[in-house]
């Protein structure tokens, strides 16, 4: 029997924590090539440390110069606000080792002859929605993501002089019968300057985490913990370091759904880990936007140099209105699930990626622009009308 009542805890972590810095900065370095070739490869990982910034990784499209990459790389770091002594901009030292893609994974990978674009790696993806929040994404992820925003923003405007870039928040909400309710407890760890103490620093986070919670959902004072140890001045990559693609759970549903292990952050759209995860949550969230279910998950499965997934799985999780195979055999009727089709139906081959990077994949509004496009809601008349 499922449990109704229970306590369910997800975290975020903010654009300046060591792994987002990382994030970002792969992301920013996608966008760039992407902005100068729609078909570019690329597979770009970031390493953090104090005052060394680490670039590896393999591409395939214009032919930039270590020194662009760099400049790539400090504008990220500056517009995130790192200018503290172990840290900085400006000072740190940047290494860009960068190579061609492997012709063997490119032979895989292209369209040649009557052969589609395939894989560029096995693996599993998993998409999910819920109707726990507006935007069809668990709530305690959701609530997580918005309170670290909204003291970011607060930090870019000057609002609030105190608080650094890194920090993290913790939220665990209660359930009856299977709907979050309130807040148990909340936690906000940020880097702030020397000269505030822990009341101080707990004063401005406040203000926050209420302004974020629905009415009524603030967790009892004794609950609330702002920066625990006491003392949070040396922050991001000088007091941690950072990787990119080890916040995979904190890019996407908080540990309410299954993650099939693959990182977004530094891959251009070609590869399904990114790409086909975008999907799966766009098909989930259009099959709970258009009211045939509650709760969905979806599975997809690739093997490289194949274009067709091996599997299509849903779960909805005893909430369907419809047969989840016949569910599943529609939406691929609706969308074709090939890397080629996935990246063209959701337009994925445009600079968008940056902006991903932080603040979570999903969830977010679409953009103007094709920005954050497998969070549109087109396909819900089409499935209504199929059932």
């Amino acid at each position: 029997m499922p449990v109704s009542e229970y306590l369910f805890t997800s975290e975020s972590v903010s654009e300046g924590h060591p792994d987002k810095v990382c994030d970002l900065v792969s992301d920013s370095i996608v966008d760039t090539f992407l902005a100068e070739d729609s078909n570019s490869r690329v597979a770009v990982e970031t390493m953090a440390t104090t005052n060394l910034t680490v670039i590896a990784g393999e591409t395939r499209g214009p032919d930039f110069s270590s020194e662009k990459i760099e400049d790539v790389v400090r504008k990220v770091i500056r517009g995130i606000g790192y200018e503290q002594r172990g840290f900085h901009w400006c000072d740190l030292r940047v290494e860009v080792h960068l190579h061609r893609q492997s012709d063997d994974i490119a032979m895989g990978v292209d369209a040649i002859g009557n052969k589609d674009e395939g894989a560029g790696d096995q693996g599993i993806m998993f998409g999910y929605a819920c109707r726990e929040t507006d935007v069809l994404m668990p709530a305690p992820i959701y609530f997580s993501h918005e309170i670290l925003r909204s003291l970011a923003q607060a930090r870019h405007a000057g609002e609030t002089l105190a608080l650094g870039p890194d920090s993290k928040s913790q939220v665990t909400l209660r359930y009856a019968n299977g709907q979050p309710v309130g807040a148990a407890s909340v936690v906000v760890s940020t880097q702030h300057k020397p000269e505030f103490d822990q009341d101080q620093v707990r004063e401005i986070v406040r203000p926050h985490v209420e302004k974020i919670l629905p009415d009524g959902w603030m967790c009892p004072d004794k609950d609330f913990y702002v920066n625990p140890t006491g003392r949070f001045v040396i922050g991001g990559p000088d007091g941690d370091c950072g990787l990119t693609g080890r916040k995979i759970i904190v890019d996407t549903y908080g540990g309410a759904a299954p993650h099939g292990g693959g990182a977004f952050s530094g891959k251009d759209p070609t590869k399904v880990d990114r790409s086909a995860a975008y999907v799966a949550r766009y098909l989930a969230k259009n099959v709970v936007a258009a009211r045939l279910a509650e709760r969905c998950t979806i599975q997809l499965a690739y093997a490289i140099g194949l274009s067709r997934p091996l599997s299509v799985y849903v779960d909805t999780h005893g909430t369907g209105e419809v047969e989840e195979s016949q569910l599943s055999t529609v939406l691929q009727e609706r969308v074709d699930l090939s890397p080629r089709g996935i990246r063209e139906h959701l337009n994925l081959s445009r600079p968008i990626f940056a902006r991903t990077a932080a603040y979570g994949h999903f969830g977010r509004n679409p953009d103007a622009d094709g920005g954050f496009s497998w969070e549109r809601c087109d396909l819900v008349e089409d499935l209504r009308k199929a059932f």
